[in-house]
């Protein structure tokens, strides 16, 4: 759209800690990963501290000065800033540098525009990288922001800046109308799995938490894994059949992040919608990793972000073959519900004892039960043993069959209307051999 330097491979790195901020600042590890993931090969990490962000050049002269040094000395041909910079931030210090300078908001941007694979993603990474272009395209026509007088030099001055405006403008409008398109498609998808009763458990979590690793064991499906920042943007379905629930879908979903830039999450919000509308979450955690409760919270805060906070959780504490002498474990709440398990998905360790956390979870509806038949609910009985609801049968000296049967309670009903029976008109039974 307009002509920039070409963005190299060799950056150098900012981190600032300032002193004025209540919150944690951001891990200097966790962004040279995401450097990484950009395929940007760090050349050197300028560190400094600081009570408050400078408002022209987010830094003072002299670490100007030092990443300017940094630059010359390592050939660099970008600054990346682990901080969220204002435009003006970004062209006053691109104009003192002479280089590319990009902020954590623009490093995660790239990442998401080289990962996105699907249709739908693509025009997702575009509308949220349009979005925040749309205050930085100023940058691009510093040559024609004032009109200049004088025969020969009567440009169009703000012409052109605001010709690129309307196009951004209207590409925007263009993008939001295919993505409300794909929305429409997710909803329909959505009713459909709503009427037919089945489930959706949705994995969740903190980037590299190793979600798609997990997703591909639970479905045997082969989900792209890489031990790399957002290695998965596009949401994958994957239908299963579980005991005593039938088929569930399992959707892995994108993976979060600190401070995920707000208008990338308003533009997966049609993807992010898988999320809010599932039965339950899976919330994935890298449990060897030093920072787990704070990215617990950040997952936290974005579900509440997107209106999934009410949906309920079972947290998955991953990567337990990275920790010492630790064994698959479930953990249950005061109410003896399954609230966390600990699982490798890399070795396989804890996922059977998962599954059955799942399954408890969304079987809150299941029954088991001993129905008395008589003689004349034959076809009832014939339904039971055809869709393999009955655990086991034992006959009366009456005539009277006892058939264990487990099973959903809408699957029951569904059932009893086949076989023209009304509910109060089964007979129950405590076992077997009650009365026999």
């Amino acid at each position: 759209m307009f002509e920039r330097p070409d963005v190299g491979e060799r950056a150098v790195l900012v981190h600032i800690e300032f002193s004025s901020h209540g919150e944690k600042s951001e891990d200097p590890g966790e962004f040279r990963e995401l450097v990484a993931s950009a395929g940007v090969e760090h050349a050197a990490t300028v560190t400094g501290t600081r009570k408050q962000p400078s408002p022209r050049l987010f830094v003072g002269e002299g670490k100007l000065e030092e990443i300017r040094d940094a630059v010359a000395s390592n050939e660099a041909d970008v600054v990346l800033f682990n901080h969220a910079l204002s435009p003006s931030q970004e062209r006053n210090i691109e104009r003192e540098l002479k280089c590319r300078v990009l902020d954590r908001t623009g490093v995660i941007l790239d990442i998401f525009a080289q990962r996105a694979r699907t249709h739908e993603g693509k025009l997702q990474v575009e509308l949220a990288q349009l979005e925040h272009m749309s205050t930085r395209l100023v940058r691009g026509w510093t040559h024609l922001e004032r009109q200049k007088g004088g025969i020969g030099l009567r440009g169009p001055g703000e012409t052109q800046l605001e010709t690129d405006r309307r196009l951004l403008r209207a590409r925007i409008k263009s993008i939001n109308a295919r993505l409300d398109k794909v929305r429409r498609q997710r909803v329909q998808g959505r009713r459909a799995r709503q009427r037919a009763d089945i489930p959706t458990v949705s994995l969740v979590g903190y980037t590299n938490a190793g979600k798609s690793t997990l997703f591909n064991h639970i479905t045997t499906a082969s989900v792209y894994v890489a031990d790399q920042l957002f290695a998965t943007l596009d949401p994958t379905l994957r239908r299963l059949d579980l005991p005593d629930l039938g088929p569930v879908i399992f959707a892995d979903t994108v993976g979060f992040i600190r401070h995920l830039p707000h208008k990338l999450v308003e533009a997966f919000r049609a993807t992010l919608e898988e999320t809010t509308q599932a039965s339950l979450l899976l919330h994935v955690v890298d449990s060897h990793d030093d920072r787990r409760d704070e990215n617990m919270q950040q997952v936290e805060n974005v579900l509440h972000e997107i209106g999934a906070d009410e949906v309920p959780v079972l947290q998955v504490f991953n990567k337990i073959d990275l920790l010492e002498n630790f064994t698959p474990r479930v953990e249950r709440n005061e109410q003896g519900e399954p609230v966390r398990a600990w699982v490798s998905a890399v070795t396989g360790a804890g996922i059977p004892e998962l599954f059955d956390a799942i399954v408890e979870r969304l079987a809150e509806d299941v029954i088991h039960r001993f129905v008395v038949l008589g003689p004349a609910d034959g076809k009832l009985r014939a339904l039971l043993h055809q869709s393999g609801y009955v655990l086991s049968e034992t006959h009366r000296e009456s005539g009277d069959s006892v058939l264990e049967v487990r099973l959903q309670n809408r699957d029951w009903l569904q059932l009893l209307s086949r076989a023209g029976v009304l509910p109060e008109d089964i007979r129950y039974d405590a076992g077997p051999d009650s009365g026999a």
